[in-house]
């Protein structure tokens, strides 16, 4: 079992690096959060890993942070999550950002996640909502919030995907509306991103 990898990142694309460890390579898929946090190609890198073992291959999945294999392990314990599902969710939310949706049950946040439908983002508030240990939580909780601002959005956000709008046409009323009223709190803006999208 590989439990970390440290050497020199020899090759890199999104999704997907291969590590020389004293001359052997080893391919590993990671997510989008950690790809964006290595150097160059010669670099040194160390990564924590989870080696996922089935009849036919042996596969090596590469993370930065404890948080993201925590999570990530924690996803492909769902019947129905398989680890390419599990990247994919890690690659579309930050991961403190998921443990905050995933405590909230907020399915619009999670279905924003490109190939995740609403009954698996309702699996996954679901099945972890109660699974989440407090040294997750914690962990998550100690990295940075979002802006009040930031937070005000992904609430509007929210707020319009679940009335049925869809997502380009939210995304375009609230920027419109911030702009317009930057101090505005939810209930105001709310109302006035409404009004804007029924003319």
């Amino acid at each position: 079992m590989i439990a970390r990898i440290a050497g020199t990142l020899a090759e890199k694309s999104p999704g997907r690096i291969i590590v020389d460890v004293q001359g052997v390579g080893y391919d590993l898929q990671v997510p989008l959060s950690t790809f964006y946090g290595l150097g160059e190609p010669g670099g040194a890198v160390a990564l924590r890993v989870h080696t996922h073992v089935r009849e036919d291959v042996i596969a090596l999945y590469g993370f930065a942070t404890r948080l993201e294999q925590d999570l990530f392990e924690r996803l492909i314990a769902i019947s129905g999550i398989g680890p390419k599902l599990a990247l994919a969710v890690l690659s579309g939310i930050e991961a403190p950002d998921l443990v905050r949706a995933i405590r909230a049950q907020d399915v619009a946040r999670l279905t924003a996640i490109p190939g995740v439908g609403k009954k698996t983002a309702e699996r996954i508030g679901l099945e972890l909502k109660d699974r989440l240990s407090p040294s997750l939580q914690a962990a998550a909780d100690s990295l940075k919030p979002p802006a009040p601002e930031d937070q005000l959005r992904e609430d509007l956000l929210s707020a319009l995907l679940n009335l049925g709008y869809q997502r380009a046409a939210a995304e375009k009323a609230i920027a419109r509306e911030l702009a317009l009223s930057p101090g505005a709190r939810f209930e105001e803006a709310l109302r006035a991103v409404l009004r804007s999208l029924m003319k």
